[in-house]
């Protein structure tokens, strides 16, 4: 057995350069990759992973340091090897890369959590008699009080835990001692399963017969399945995509594989995962982030010793311990979310893509709205129809260039009020919190900004606002940054002029729900955004109430056009299409395509049929138009075309170096310091541009490096971006500067 442990210690410090090694001891018992292990490293005691075995070690063996202790939860060897390449594709460091394949609850600290027990009650031969019997016990004894006897029959049907017991019996533990103290039953210590929640429960979920199109990407999946392939399924919206999923991912459990299946974000598509766990029951497990760190431990354990073969998640779910993975799934594979914004910045759809490929799954990436990349790289699947033989709702531009009263045109105004008469549904998106974007002096033009962040105060109307509705007891107007949560109350002048005309410039989506309240009662009217889906589970009791009622409208933001299923709506709303469009990114096109064809998909999925209404300054627009036809296909060469002239992706690769300190005159040494060290090390024919400087956030004033790398050249790019990054972390030429690298960014 090799008696060297290479580990890799658990620290954020990116100047460290390990692994370190470790001699071990008979005494540690059977250690390998993956192993967690307690470890001294200089006067702290930290966590470690190994990451290789050695027979002998550089070191002198008198100055190796034993490991103190191995944790019982070790990492599988093949998602070791996937934190390292994460680690070094997204330039952070083998710590951040490994951090995020262990164990929930494991931090760097040392601090980790464990699994809990407790009792399961099984009848002995003489518990079965007495269960059968009037209440005395067979040979004699004190006879059994009523509690005792309702135990022996609720156990006649099989073992239960306590956990059961007290919940379907109301049986207390004192009763399972004495009822064993007797001899009537035996009690056994097992795990005890802290469940994901009902928010992740699902219903029956019956087999449909597939239509011709169905059936023939199905096929394609199932076929790639024996030695891997890398699929879009590319469907408008109702066609039916996730019953292909659960098809496919019950062929991969009869064959003895798993299968992981990616959602954008888990409260916002509890109807994906009600389908999974009701179709294929509890061999799913469900891993994210707003589940107790008890709960997704249990989970991880679950698929970590192959009780759960199915794993359903967000991002983070790519690194689930998921063995023989046969079908990996990324559903909505368009949403941005399944990019990190923290170090290390993976993109989740990149992970999947690389997991399949080494271990030989078939990878298959569903959505409406193909992003560039994904389209010019990957074999297409086409499902052009709807399952219920519907036609794609009609989409009608609503020109605003002209002068209107308010945020809603009259002519959407009107389209909602047919909706409200006729006891339907619809929904509404404008993509833009809050009351009101900002504030602003009518008389000396002073907008009112944050004092830490160099943007604008969004007026917020209602402090807490209710559960999918309107706040009561009055308004209540702050205003809120939605950078670093600064908030201070609307004040009643300016505070440079005096002024007392103050004028809300822009609308949000409170502003659109109180409107639509008045106009469409008593109809209800529902909001769905960050600051009204509060709390675990708020998702899906706003999105619950909005599908029970009998006629309502849902306001929100982007959260309302992805993936949710509401047969009843037939007018889908766009209020300002325009916001997205004109932002400086190069993806605005693309971002402001998704979005209203994503909206428009939430319309019209029953015989009543459906419409779209989009509301837009800018109805020439490629994106706008191609949306209103519904043509996906045309949208996407238009837009390679472009990215091919101006050598955006997926024609190049982009690196974003981030710098940030409150300390102006370091930032910018920093920052020349770096720009210096990055372009001797780079190859010829890559560009680097800045450092540019960016708007304040949360006091500190930053800068960025952008570099625009050929294609071929990513890695060799990444590599001298590390190099040069490490090398300044080294020399301490970093000192009170905050770094971020961003390889791909969104």
């Amino acid at each position: 057995m090799p008696a060297i442990a290479k580990v890799e210690p658990l620290v954020t410090a990116r100047a460290l350069r390990g692994p370190f090694d470790y001699a071990l001891t008979e005494e540690m018992g059977d250690v390998g990759v993956g192993t967690v292990l307690r470890v001294p490293f200089g006067r702290r005691r930290l966590l470690g992973v190994v990451v290789e075995m050695a027979e002998e070690s550089d070191v002198p063996a008198d100055r190796l340091a034993s490991p103190i202790e191995a944790l019982e939860a070790g990492v599988p060897p093949e998602l070791v090897r996937l934190g390292l390449w994460v680690a070094r594709e997204w330039c952070s460091t083998p710590s951040r890369g490994l951090g995020l394949v262990l164990p929930p609850g494991m931090g760097a600290g040392g601090q980790r959590v464990r699994a809990q027990s407790e009792f399961r009650a099984e009848l002995t031969t003489l518990g079965l008699e007495a269960a059968a019997g009037d209440g005395s016990v067979p040979g004699g004894g004190r006879k059994l009080g009523i509690r005792q006897r309702a135990t022996l029959r609720a156990l006649a049907e099989g073992p239960r835990t306590a956990t059961e017991l007290r919940s379907d019996a109301g049986v207390e533990a004192a009763t399972l001692r004495k009822l064993a103290e007797r001899g009537l039953l035996g009690l056994e210590k097992v795990e005890r399963r802290r469940m994901p929640g009902e928010e992740t429960a699902g219903a029956a979920s019956p087999r449909v017969e597939l239509n011709p199109a169905q059936r023939a990407a199905l096929g394609e999946v199932v076929d790639a399945m024996d030695e891997g392939g890398q699929l879009l399924l590319h469907g408008v919206t109702g066609s039916g995509k996730t019953e292909i999923y659960l098809a496919a991912a019950e062929e991969a459990l009869r064959r003895g594989r798993g299968v992981i299946v990616l959602v954008p974000e888990i409260a916002l598509t509890p109807q994906t995962v009600g389908r999974f766990r009701g179709r294929l029951g509890d061999t799913v497990a469900v891993l994210h982030s707003a589940l107790s760190v008890g709960a997704r431990y249990d989970e991880w354990r679950r698929l970590r010793s192959g009780e759960a073969r199915v794993c359903v998640g967000p991002r983070s779910a790519v690194f689930a311990p998921v063995a023989d993975l046969g079908l990996l799934v990324i559903d909505e594979e368009h949403d941005s979310s399944y990019k990190q914004e923290s170090d290390p910045r993976y993109d989740a759809r990149a992970v999947a893509r690389h997991r399949a490929r080494e271990a030989g799954a078939v990878l298959v990436a569903g959505t409406a709205t193909p992003r560039p990349e994904s389209w010019g790289e990957l074999h297409h699947l086409e499902l052009p129809e709807r399952v219920d033989g519907q036609g794609m709702p009609p989409v009608e531009l609503v020109d605003t260039r002209g002068p209107q009263t308010g945020p809603i045109h009259s002519r959407t105004t009107e389209a909602l009020g047919e909706v409200a008469r006729e006891g339907g549904k619809a929904i509404v998106m404008i993509n833009r919190r809050g009351w009101t974007p900002y504030i602003a002096c009518r008389s000396c033009g002073e907008a009112l900004e944050c004092p830490n962040c160099d943007v604008s105060l969004v007026l917020h109307q209602y402090n807490r606002p209710l559960l999918g509705q309107p706040a009561t007891g009055g308004p209540r107007p702050e205003l809120r940054c939605h950078h670093c949560a600064h908030v201070e109350a609307m004040p009643d002048e300016c505070p440079k002029c005096g002024s007392v005309s103050l004028a809300r410039v822009g609308t949000g989506t409170e502003h659109v729900a109180e409107e639509l309240t008045e106009l469409l009662a008593p109809t209800p009217v529902f909001r769905l955004d960050a600051d009204a889906a509060i709390g675990s589970g708020s998702h899906a009791k706003i999105l619950g109430e909005f599908e029970a009622a009998d006629s309502a409208v849902l306001v929100g933001t982007q959260m309302v056009a992805k993936g949710h299923d509401f047969p009843e709506v037939t007018l889908a709303v766009v209020l300002d299409a325009d916001a997205t469009l004109h932002f400086p990114d190069f993806r605005a096109e693309e971002r402001t395509f998704a979005l209203i064809t994503q909206l428009a998909g939430r319309s019209g999925r029953s015989r009543k049929g459906g419409r779209v209404l989009v509301q837009t300054r800018s109805p020439e627009a490629p994106s706008v138009s191609a949306a209103v036809s519904h043509d996906a296909a045309g949208f996407l060469a238009g837009e390679l075309e472009r990215r091919e002239a101006l050598r955006y992706p997926p024609f190049s690769h982009l690196i974003e170096v981030g710098l940030s300190s409150p300390d102006v005159a370091a930032l910018d040494a920093a920052a020349e310091g770096l720009r210096e060290a990055i372009a001797l090390h780079l190859a010829p024919g890559v560009e680097m541009l800045g450092p540019a400087p960016q708007f304040r956030v949360r006091g500190r004033e930053r800068r960025r490096l952008l570099i625009k790398a050929p294609l071929g050249a990513r890695t060799a790019t990444v590599d001298a971006v590390r190099e040069a990054v490490e090398q300044a972390a080294g020399e301490r030429r970093l000192a009170g500067v905050a770094l971020a690298v961003d390889v791909d960014p969104q």
